[in-house]
């Protein structure tokens, strides 16, 4: 997995994400038929659908940025946990790719095939294995040869039936006594979505034989039924077997942050680094953690550390400018977003770069180099619901009231859980005199961001207007 950490700044736009759920008769009987069906309205602190309702107490969408899915933007792009979770298929279509940690559901079987793996080539005349005239159940009688074909199987034709009946196969001639065959059955029915087969298998494997792997692969389980606090339950009793295991602790600092308890996950992360210093994942966290709480150098020192470990990429290097700039060590900003323009691979990273040079300039005063820098981040990515609202705003500063609404419609349109554009234009209705789309504007922002003061004074304002008229 490739370290991204795309670090937003806090001057104009914040990402929020308001789950709504509608169910019809029908898909309450699906849901009691269904027993991969998870409980729509669960307990505070107990489902990643609703990460808002943490008792951690994680940072306002005013501080820290999240993303579609309601996450706060994490210092690492980690697409497995994301493959999936938008409820509907709309959402998934309109997921923003700026945030570059939320993946549509579509995409979700694209990262299963390993580069490895990807290095075996077809012959030209046919493939490299007919899988359909093989004989399973010869080849399942051979334990050694199986567990290759199986591997062959699984990850590079992505063929996960005949991997299950193969793996099916195995396990009835091992007596049902090889773990590793009930771990790979319960690959396979990961894969198929049934995630409570899977569970057995897995656990039954645990029993025979107590492997890491299985605690990670029965944790995924867990997430994917959205039943985070038996995930942690799980790593921790394999802390108890493995202590100072490195996955497990990311483990659980994963599913803290996925539950916007970002305290508690820093302290994990950091018990990470006391067990395996160059741990590029945790370092990321740690360093994105302290931007946003305010210490853009000691964010600044984590970043360095990453550097001189040999990542080298544009996201880095992005992030080496933010902190510098706001850290007010001006002589490294530009160097670094120069770096990373060239360092950037395609027009996302390069639309995210433009997009923080425009903040920057927005930083010292230059509007019309801002204004020119979201103009770019908009040609390299027309999808960019945050440059749109940025745009808006300056054009508001310059008395174009119209374009600014164009704008700022289509900027709620991209990214409907932002509440900056529907506050904006509650702004430029209410000097305009439309009190009435005012106040349908205000009320979107607070839907989104129950917790935006101006916000509530400008609804409370236009309250006491309409108790006059």
């Amino acid at each position: 997995i490739q370290a991204a950490w795309n670090l937003k700044t806090r001057a104009l736009t914040e990402m929020v994400y308001v789950d709504e759920i509608d169910m019809d008769q029908e898909g309450i009987a699906e849901m009691i038929l269904d027993e991969n069906a998870i409980a729509q309205v669960a307990r505070p602190g107990t489902s990643l659908k609703l990460p808002g309702t943490s008792q951690g107490g994680g940072p306002s969408p005013a501080v820290r940025p999240v993303t579609q899915s309601g996450r706060p933007i994490t210092g690492f792009v980690r697409p497995s946990t994301q493959g999936g979770r938008p409820s509907t298929m709309e959402q998934a279509i309109r997921t923003p790719r700026t945030a570059l940690t939320a993946r549509p559901i579509t995409s979700a079987s694209g990262g299963y095939v390993r580069p490895g793996t990807a290095s075996m080539l077809t012959n030209p005349d046919g493939p490299f294995i007919n899988l359909s005239r093989l004989n399973l159940t010869k080849y399942a009688q051979k334990p050694k040869l199986a567990k290759a074909l199986f591997e062959y199987i699984f990850h590079h034709e992505n063929d996960i039936k005949n991997a299950l009946d193969l793996a099916a196969l195995a396990t009835e001639y091992a007596q049902f006594k090889d773990w590793w065959w009930k771990v790979q059955i319960g690959k396979c029915y990961y894969r198929l979505g049934l995630y409570r087969e899977a569970e057995k298998q897995f656990k039954s494997a645990l029993k025979q034989q107590d492997m890491v792997d299985t605690i990670l692969y029965l944790a995924k389980v867990y997430l994917r039924l959205d039943q985070p606090v038996t995930a942690l339950n799980l790593f921790k009793q394999g802390l108890e077997r493995f202590p100072g295991e490195v996955t497990l602790i990311c483990g659980i600092a994963r599913i803290y942050e996925e539950m916007n308890n970002i305290s508690l996950a820093a302290e994990y992360y950091k018990d990470v680094l006391k067990q395996d210093n160059t741990h590029v994942e945790a370092i990321a966290c740690i360093g994105s953690n302290h931007f946003y709480s305010d210490q853009p150098e000691i964010a600044l020192r984590f970043y360095r550390r990453l550097l001189q470990m040999g990542v080298y990429n544009c996201q880095l290097f992005n992030n080496l400018g933010l902190c510098c700039f706001y850290a007010q060590q001006y002589d490294m900003t530009l160097s670094s977003f120069e770096r990373a323009l060239f360092l950037a691979e395609n027009e996302e990273e390069t639309a995210d770069v433009w997009y923080n040079l425009g903040h920057v300039a927005v930083g010292i005063g230059d509007l019309n180099l801002a204004y020119q820098c979201f103009k770019l981040t908009l040609v390299n990515n027309n999808d960019y619901a945050e440059a749109y609202n940025n745009l808006a705003v300056l054009e508001m500063r310059k008395g174009h009231t119209e374009q600014a609404r164009a704008l700022l419609q289509t900027a709620s349109s991209l990214a409907p859980h932002m509440y900056e554009p529907h506050f904006n234009v509650a702004i430029l209705s209410e000097k305009v005199g439309d009190l009435q789309r005012s106040y349908t504007a205000a009320q979107k922002s607070e839907e989104a961001f129950p917790g935006h003061v101006d916000t509530q004074q400008l609804i409370k304002q236009l309250k006491e207007h309409f108790a006059m008229l």
